[in-house]
């Protein structure tokens, strides 16, 4: 008997063959049919989702644009920080190779050791900051039974939204030695006797860059510690609450370690972004009162762009930043991961 006929007698294989082919149409717009090599080459070249869900592979333009955006500029750097390129250089179009010479003449330069010094003492005051006041606005703003959180969930927002350098030049302002608001304030709640230059005291100058630049900086942190926090299982804090651990166990050992991650990646880049600090010293005391404010960006700067304008100098500088910065960033992951782990 033919097994598409059934004992009454009717014919049900034509019927299933055409739904056999409907649903195999269906799996293959579904991605479910095997693709023939070819189909897979066109695929990975068109950019398209691999058929077993890994992901997309890049195609040939947004390698390209990569490659110009970032890739073109860091080796061009390079390539400069191994020549002699200055003003006369650039006049004659030809950049003479100098291997290490220039990492030598910053290396040697004691200028250059004050500025690596200045954005050390820069950095680790202004991160150091900026990761334990996030941690208390965070935990603070998260606190729903608090009617300043919301409050003060809109007002974080205001320093991210104003640019660099408008931020140093209000501080500028504020620190203003003659009609400074600072000092306003400072005499009027009877702290200070006589105004306090601070901006212009090589004691004070340096500080006076740091609280400009955590103010700005600060609600970027604040956010990410804010959204890490929304994803702590609330189950954990009942736990705790149950065996009888107190707030501050609580913080320490729940709250800490699963913001452990989130800490890592904010170091990381507020890091970063503290060793290139740049508009607030142009802003402020535009390196000043003598060396007190220079950092390793804005020695970069000075080197390239003032005279005898020796891009080669800056390069090297801006390298032997970025080698530090990126040391800086394997350290902190080891150390934050080994705790954790």
């Amino acid at each position: 008997m033919d097994p598409r006929v059934n004992l009454a007698g009717d014919d049900t294989g034509a019927a299933a063959e055409p739904n056999l082919a409907s649903s195999r149409g269906a799996m293959a717009q579904m991605g479910d049919e095997p693709r023939s090599p070819a189909r897979k080459k066109r695929a990975r070249f068109r950019g398209e989702p691999s058929a077993n869900g890994l992901g997309v592979v890049m195609n040939i333009p947004t390698l390209v644009t990569l490659a110009l955006v970032l890739a073109y500029p860091i080796f061009y750097a390079a390539y400069l920080s191994f020549h002699k390129v200055a003003l006369a250089e650039l006049r004659r179009g030809i950049f003479p190779f100098v291997a290490f010479d220039n990492y030598r003449r910053i290396l040697s330069d004691p200028l250059f050791i004050l500025s690596l010094k200045n954005t050390l003492v820069f950095s680790a005051v202004s991160v150091t900051a900026e990761i334990v006041l996030a941690i208390a606005i965070a935990l603070l703003i998260d606190q729903r039974q608090v009617w300043t959180s919301r409050i003060t969930q809109f007002l974080i927002l205001i320093p991210y939204a104003v640019p660099p350098i408008a931020n140093g030049l209000i501080w500028a302002f504020m620190y203003n030695f003659e009609f400074g608001f600072l000092n306003r304030i400072l005499f009027t709640l009877g702290l200070i006797h006589e105004p306090i230059n601070w901006a212009g005291n090589p004691s004070t100058a340096l500080l006076a860059l740091t609280i400009p630049y955590i103010w700005r900086t600060l609600p970027f942190a604040i956010l990410l510690v804010h959204a890490a926090l929304q994803g702590i299982n609330p189950e954990l804090y009942e736990a705790a609450d149950i065996d009888g651990a107190g707030a501050l166990q609580r913080f320490w050992h729940i709250t800490l370690p699963l913001l452990a991650p989130i800490i890592v990646v904010i170091l990381v880049l507020r890091t970063s972004f503290a060793f290139a600090v740049f508009e607030e010293v142009l802003a402020i005391t535009q390196g000043g009162p003598g060396d007190a404010t220079w950092v390793a960006a804005w020695y970069a700067y000075k080197k390239s762009f003032a005279p005898p304008f020796d891009i080669g100098v800056g390069a090297a500088s801006a390298y032997v930043l970025a080698l530090i910065v990126g040391a800086i960033a394997i350290v902190y992951v080891k150390a934050i991961y080994r705790r954790i782990t």
